[in-house]
């Protein structure tokens, strides 16, 4: 049979937070970040941060890095206890012997789900420092069901495929792809091709968040970030400048598209290892 949404499933808000992080100052972007998402509190379903919120992209904030009993994983909780929604960002993090870039999806009611980002970036020698992560997360949120991850995985289609397995319940890992970046303006092109390549190909929506401005490292981001439907075109569009933008994905489209048009029916079996 064919993949199902839930019946009960209501149409979900996600809202793109995209800032201009603030360079090795963890406090600072708390407070940046928490004050343009005050707004919100009723306003929308999932708040999306980018990708290390509060540092930036840098090889040297591991120095810095907390663990998950310090400041920025309280505050994260927080954020989504008072919103009444739930927040999703990455940072370093200390765990063990390693640090990683974690993304952090906490919700509402206490939970906190995490991924660790499996791709790091060679280019930008991020191999060297952190550790890598190895197993996608699948979050189940208001009746969707979302992978989060983070900036250079969009890059390994297979890593976020959307699987289709006839003797599990009808339906697909996944109902909703996401991206938190820090996503240079050089390789822009590459990021919002790939973005609407992904939404295509997993049957999904997709939702990419890129912060904007320039780092210490004398790096330009363009923002660019997105919110794609399934069949590739853009629901919400962001250009260079800081915004934050909450859009309305649209379940019963999501399931008429995929009853329309069943590739998943069509495609390969495998395990990832």
């Amino acid at each position: 049979s064919l993949p199902q949404l839930d019946s009960s499933m209501n149409d979900l808000r996600i809202t793109l937070v995209q800032g201009a992080t603030r360079w090795h100052d963890p406090v600072a972007n708390r407070d940046y970040y928490g004050r343009l998402i005050a707004p919100l509190h009723d306003r929308t379903d999932l708040v999306l941060l980018p990708e290390t919120f509060t540092s930036g992209f840098s090889n040297d904030a591991i120095a810095e890095a907390e663990t998950m009993d310090g400041p920025t994983v309280a505050w994260v909780r927080d954020q989504a206890r008072i919103l009444n929604a739930s927040v999703c960002g990455s940072v370093q993090l200390r765990d063990g012997d390693g640090v990683y870039n974690r993304l952090l999806f906490a919700t509402p009611d206490g939970e906190l789900h995490t991924y660790d980002k499996r791709h790091l970036f060679r280019f930008g020698r991020e191999h060297e420092r952190y550790a890598a992560g190895r197993d996608r997360l699948v979050v189940d949120w208001r009746g969707w069901r979302i992978c989060p991850l983070v900036c250079y995985d969009l890059r390994f289609p297979v890593f976020s495929r959307n699987r289709y397995d006839v003797e599990r319940p009808a339906q697909l890992d996944y109902d909703l792809l996401l991206y938190v970046a820090n996503w240079p303006a050089a390789r822009a092109y590459a990021w919002k091709t790939l973005l609407r390549a992904r939404a295509i190909e997993n049957l999904c929506y997709v939702a990419g968040l890129n912060r904007v401005g320039t780092d210490g490292n004398k790096l330009h981001y363009s923002g660019d970030s997105a919110v794609i439907d399934f069949l590739g075109q853009p629901v919400s569009e962001c250009t260079d400048e800081e915004v934050v933008v909450t859009t309305t994905l649209q379940a019963k489209e999501l399931a008429a598209h995929r009853e329309r048009f069943p590739a998943m029916l069509d495609g390969d079996a495998f395990e990832l290892h």
